[in-house]
């Protein structure tokens, strides 16, 4: 066999939500695109906001000599700067420009925060539900991960990560609002978290991976993670707010007070390099300067979330209404949820097993499609949930 056994069991691990894509193509093949209710995929359907376009026709206009050259390995200055502005205002404190790094994605932000941070067989924590890719993120780098569940409602278990805890523990990550369940963890949560990772006697790193931030419902916030804690450091990207996922624009932002900032940031920005990354896109770093505090029309996301929450508890399905990202995380009505998820499949719906996610028993349906797939699911989640209970 050609490829490593490592990348083996690492597709086997993270086929989930491929083998739904795959399953997808299927049955629109046999039965229509319009016959067929994808929730499988968290790609925003949503078109950037109207001042993208502008952005871009205003730089473009602008280039001259170098523009689409290298750049200082952490992103042009006056980017850094805007996004630091940003910054600041969300987590109500002063960032500088230099407490900023430029990444390609937040893929790339994690990726670059790991080889900055891990020695081989220090351990990260990651909370489950998690986005499946962190298990790989940490094992590029040589780390290990140990995963700890959160509460039944999906908020942080404070006991729990505590436990966790080593003397190899490197860094917590965490995802608020979160995929797959929307939950957001509140400011007691992470005053209590911060109260945790003091305790351990080595420094632990707190990672918020914050894409979602500025898609929220029913007059929720996302809290402060500067605030908290000062070990601190934010990584997220455009990817969701201006709908911008292929264009792998994103950043680092370190907590001004962080322990051994100078090194962490020279680091992070020699792992930008080193990684192949070099730099951010020099395009998109700076049209997403002049799209500071600019998203997309979230309000869309909030009907959705509605009518599918409506359609779900019509159906008669347990689920937490999410706060916030746009995803829905059903309990299974039966234990095994791939096999549940299959039963919406043979009612054209595609969802993804919370196995995926590392929690069985729940099954994840995004909402970053049309109305109209939303509401033509509706019968479709009765017919599946009926089956279901003959099999129980």
């Amino acid at each position: 066999m050609a490829i490593s056994q490592k990348m083996l069991a690492f597709a086997e691990r993270s086929s989930w939500i491929r083998k739904m894509f795959e399953e997808g193509a299927k049955l629109k093949a046999q039965y229509g695109a319009d016959q067929v209710c994808d929730f499988s995929l968290g790609n925003p359907d949503l078109p950037p906001p109207a001042q993208y376009q502008e952005a871009v026709r205003k730089v473009t206009a602008a280039e001259g000599p170098g523009s689409h050259g290298y750049m200082a390995n952490n992103g042009y200055p006056f980017v850094r700067e805007a996004v630091a502005k940003q910054i600041g205002a969300e987590q109500g404190m002063a960032v500088g420009q230099d407490d900023i790094l430029m990444t390609v994605g937040a893929a790339g932000a994690i990726n670059v925060t790991m080889k900055a941070l891990l020695d081989p067989g220090d351990e990260v924590i990651i909370l489950a539900p998690f986005f499946v890719e962190y298990n790989f993120y940490v094992d590029n780098h040589g780390g290990a991960t140990k995963i700890v569940n959160t509460a039944q409602d999906f908020s942080l278990d404070l006991a729990a990560i505590e436990a966790a805890i080593t003397s190899k523990t490197k860094a917590i990550i965490i995802n608020s609002p979160n995929n797959p369940t929307g939950q957001i963890y509140s400011s007691a949560e992470l005053a209590g978290l911060a109260e945790v990772l003091k305790k351990a006697p080595q420094t632990v790193y707190l990672i918020s991976d914050e894409p979602y931030r500025k898609i929220v419902y029913d007059n929720h916030t996302v809290p402060s993670i500067f605030a908290a804690y000062p070990n601190s450091l934010i990584v997220s990207s455009y990817s969701k707010d201006l709908s911008l996922p292929g264009e792998r624009i994103g950043y680092i932002a370190v907590h001004p007070e962080i322990e051994g900032k100078a090194q962490l940031l020279g680091a992070m920005t020699l792992a930008n390099r080193i990684l192949g990354f070099v730099n951010a896109p020099a395009l998109m770093q700076r049209v997403v300067a002049e799209l500071q505090g600019i998203t997309v029309d979230t309000s869309i996301y909030t009907r959705r979330r509605e009518l599918f929450c409506k359609v779900l508890s019509e159906a008669g399905y347990e689920f937490v209404p999410p706060k916030g990202a746009f995803y829905m995380f059903p309990k299974s009505p039966i234990g095994d949820d791939a096999q549940f998820v299959g039963l919406l499949a043979e009612e054209k719906i595609l969802g993804v097993p919370g196995r995926g996610f590392g929690m069985p028993g729940y099954f994840r349906l995004a909402f970053c499609v049309e109305d109209a797939v939303i509401s033509r699911s509706a019968e479709g989640f009765k017919k599946a949930l009926a089956k279901a209970k003959t099999l129980a």
